[in-house]
């Protein structure tokens, strides 16, 4: 690949950052190497670079979530290098990644961070033979590499076009002299021993007459096939799996086939950049061979590379916990697996099939094919889902004969349509659809029908995961002030965001209340655990904080008495608590705190901070216990952001410098709106939307009466 006179952010950048990518295998000895970039539309990671490896390998790996449990996608939310020494802690540490690779290698993963974005990352792989740690040179290699790419991104006018399939890009292998073809070919004919090569791909290149002959087959019937499928007796996804070891190993297999009726062949595999190289000779030891591996298989049988695709999926499709996920995943992983454009999940109910999730389709198409009757005669989903058997339809035609008004409603070309059946329940039915006729062989049909019993499994538990998740989160709701009040003088703002996962209650909780023309009390707090009890706490909490505050409680008085309501209760959690008495008139804040994280503070002609808020202990903890007052101006342009520890104590990060951070950006969004600015600060901390704790916001901004905003 090399760079084109192209405009930045065409093909002509990905050249460029196709070099880079070989440049990067070459110098850091690595046999595979891969480039992600982030998707613009969506928060997901499309491969497309690939050295060292054929493409149909790369299948399970085309378009990854952001949040997916693999190396890379974990390189780019840490902003750090992750190292693999070894195919056991691969399994330790991310074992569906384990499951679809079950080979001997290393691998490390490398962000590629630009100044204005965060671009996407590359991913390195080594034989297994490399020693098992990673040295410094190593990686400040990988590093200044990876920083070389996000450069070449940052120059770019824009984001480059990502390829619908990756580029393969040649790692140039070191150059043997040699005399002439003609004489390494008479060189390895002579010899008693057979010779083959293959690509990388498993074709067969090259084959000497002695090959052929212990084969068993010509050799121009063995050029440009698979071993595996122009051979019967080697036709075993055991054999293929030897091979894919080879390829993605980079270390010599060698496996011993027998070729009825009674000959055993002992292959031996040599593998580098470029390609395989086979020795090919009688096993000396028949009678003591191991016992071969079935030699026939049922024509349903998919081969390995197959296999390991069902494996994935199926890790894949237990992770997906709600449609949503189900939809997304479908979206990013199986249509691409199965080279398919458009995707339907329908559930049946009362007689009809209720579309919940599609892609690759417009939207007047779906409302135009939701809620139909089981027994239309517009789509087979009804009949498949009755009959239990899936239907495949390779062209318009074919669909067209039973079910005329079906490809000039949705215009697609070809489909398969997939029974979801529970133990004999129906459930759904699952609509996979082409933009061009595509002719489904066996191997996919047997690998279809096995997906579908997952897909409906999967479908089962993210609808039932779905219907809890809104009555409890319905509960929560109820529990947060529905509006803040208007206050002259003082801009608000706030967000509550659940986790990202998990069925029981937070108990975060803010409020806002008006006390009197010129002042007002902020609060906001987190009750320990997430269940109803929790929730239930919580909105005792407010209640008690509303009452003593609107009684006119200082702020400390208003801690020291819903600590002792808590002591009163015998409750076992706990609760931190920051309580803010706002002071318009005289332009004065002060703060007491239970325990809670500090606020931060913002003014026109200061950078913000952490503001030091002396804390006294957790709610519940001590019934004497004293809450000191910090005192803070609340002059007119000053901002402050009260916040849950979920914003900044991130699984492996450091608290004090996420809140550092925090506080950086709270200083460069200035003046926005302050939903624009909760927007900045929760995506900074959460970028890809999923965080494992609650997370509550609240903004207070002050501006002089006149109504001029700082």
């Amino acid at each position: 690949m090399s760079a084109s006179n192209e405009p930045p952010g065409g093909a002509g950048s990905l050249d460029a950052l196709g070099v880079a990518l070989a440049d990067t295998v070459r110098g850091t000895g690595a046999s595979i190497g891969g480039l992600y970039l982030i998707e613009e539309a969506e928060p997901v990671l499309r491969l497309v670079a690939l050295c060292g490896l054929p493409i149909a390998f790369s299948a399970p790996w085309l378009r990854l979530p952001l949040t997916a449990p693999v190396p890379v996608a974990d390189a780019i939310h840490q902003d750090a290098l992750v190292s693999i020494a070894s195919q056991e802690e691969m399994a330790r540490r991310y074992p569906r990644a384990a499951a679809v690779l079950p080979y001997p290698f290393a691998l490390t993963a490398a962000p590629l961070a630009g100044v204005r974005r965060r671009w996407g990352g590359i991913v390195l792989m080594w034989p297994a033979v490399r020693p098992r740690t990673i040295t410094p040179r190593e990686r400040g290699h990988i590093t200044s590499s990876a920083r070389r790419m996000a450069r070449l991104l940052d120059d770019a006018a824009g984001p480059p076009a990502l390829p619908d399939q990756p580029r393969i890009v040649p790692v140039d292998a070191a150059h043997h002299p040699v005399q002439t073809g003609l004489a390494a070919a008479d060189y390895l004919e002579r010899l008693p021993e057979g010779a083959l090569a293959l690509d990388l791909e498993g074709r067969i290149a090259f084959a000497t007459a002695t090959a052929a002959r212990l084969l068993g087959r010509r050799a121009d019937r063995l050029l440009g096939t698979r071993p595996w499928q122009s051979l019967p007796w080697l036709d075993d996804p055991v054999y293929e799996d030897q091979y894919r070891t080879a390829v993605v190993s980079r270390t010599p297999v060698s496996f011993t086939a027998l070729r009825p009726p009674d000959l055993w062949l002992t292959f031996q595999l040599y593998p580098d950049t470029s390609g395989i190289s086979v020795r090919v000779v009688p096993s000396g030891e028949r009678n003591e061979a191991p016992a071969p591996p079935a030699t026939a298989r049922s024509p349903a049988a998919a081969p390995t590379g197959r296999l390991y695709q069902l494996v994935h999926l199926a890790a894949a499709l237990a992770e997906a916990v709600t449609v949503r996920d189900l939809v997304a995943l479908s979206a990013h992983q199986i249509l691409p697996a199965f080279g398919a454009q458009g995707l339907v999940l329908s559930v049946a109910e009362a007689g009809r099939l209720k579309i919940t999730g599609y892609h690759g389709y417009p939207a007047d198409v779906m409302e135009r094919l939701d809620a139909l009757s089981l027994d239309t005669d517009l789509t087979p989903a009804g009949q498949v889902l009755a009959s239990g058997t899936p239907a495949f339809f390779a062209g318009p035609a074919e669909l067209a004969t039973n079910y005329p008004g079906a490809p000039q409603i949705s215009g697609k070309q070809a489909w398969a349509f997939l029974p979801l059946i529970i133990s004999g329940r129906p459930v759904g039915c699952c609509i996979l659809s082409y933009d061009h006729p595509h002719t489904f062989t066996a191997d996919e049909r047997a690998v279809l029908t096995s997906l579908s019993g997952l897909i409906a499994q999967a479908l089962d538990r993210a609808r039932l995961y779905d219907a809890k998740h809104r009555l409890v989160h319905e509960l929560q709701r109820a529990l947060l002030p529905r509006a803040l009040p208007n206050l002259s003088g003082l801009d608000v703002a706030a967000r509550y965001l659940p986790a990202g996962h998990g069925m029981e209650v937070g108990g975060d909780f803010f409020d806002l209340l008006r006390l009197d023309e010129t002042t007002a009390a902020a609060v906001i707090g987190d009750v320990e655990g997430h269940s109803i009890a929790a929730a239930a706490l919580m909105g005792q909490v407010r209640t008690a904080i509303h009452a003593h505050a609107t009684a006119g409680a200082a702020p400390d008085q208003v801690l020291v008495r819903t600590n002792r309501l808590l002591s009163d209760l015998d409750s076992e959690l706990l609760v931190s608590c920051l309580y803010a008495h706002l002071d318009l008139a005289r332009h004065q804040v002060a703060f007491a705190s239970a325990g809670h994280v500090p606020p931060l503070l913002r003014h026109t002609s200061r950078p913000a901070a952490v503001l030091d808020v002396e804390p006294g202990p957790l709610l519940g903890i001590d019934t004497g216990g004293h809450y000191p007052v910090t005192t803070a101006p609340l002059l007119p342009g000053t901002t402050f952001a009260l916040y849950t520890d979920g914003l900044v104590e991130l699984p492996g990060t450091d608290a004090t410098r996420t809140t550092s951070d925090l506080a950086g950006q709270l200083d460069a969004a200035g003046g926005h709106d302050l939903e624009r600015i909760i927007d900045r600060l929760v995506h900074h901390t959460t970028p890809t939307g999923q965080h494992t704790d609650d997370i509550a916001v609240l903004l207070l901004r002050a501006y002089r009466p006149d109504g001029h905003r700082a």
